[in-house]
């Protein structure tokens, strides 16, 4: 399964697209980004059109696309499950045990209850964790979370 058009809207709406690069504001350098959250090669007063931006995107979202369908529980995901939690991964990545909270693993060593709950087929109940990963509770992050559990239930967002 790939992410379809629904759900790369998503992500390109809650990524925002940018055709000239930026930098990172944390740094004020490294990493630049540009287009939809593209870093990968991107250099200072690099410019793309929304194709290309959407093109690497595609690109950029595969790695996320691969966690989803190698999870045990990939073969039961509705399309509109596998979009939304294919951009929920993108942006909150795959955690790491010791480290960073992310959707597979949290830092204590245990899987996310998203995970756990899809893992034991309770797909209402993993709807109802995207809320829970609104940090920091930025308008644009509860937005996010918000459109992700609507796509997870209903297969849109708007």
């Amino acid at each position: 399964m790939d992410m379809n058009n629904n759900g790369l809207d998503l992500t390109k709406i809650s990524e925002g697209l940018r055709t000239e690069a930026y930098p990172d504001p944390g740094t004020g350098g490294d990493p630049w980004t540009i287009g939809y959250g593209h870093t990968n090669g991107t250099y200072p007063g690099e410019t793309c059109t929304e194709g290309q931006a959407t093109a690497w995107l595609r690109e950029d979202i595969g790695w996320a696309e691969n966690v989803i369908r190698n999870c045990p529980f990939a073969g039961q995901l509705k399309q509109q499950e596998f979009d939304a939690l294919v951009d929920f991964v993108f942006n909150v990545g795959t955690g790491q045990p010791g480290h960073k909270d992310g959707f597979v693993w949290l830092r204590n060593g245990n899987h996310s209850t998203i995970y756990r709950k899809l893992v034991g087929g309770d797909h209402a109940g993993a709807a109802d964790e995207f809320p829970k990963w609104d940090l920091p509770p930025l308008p644009g992050i509860v937005t996010r979370r918000r459109r992700e559990r609507q796509l997870f239930l209903t297969g849109t967002w708007t």
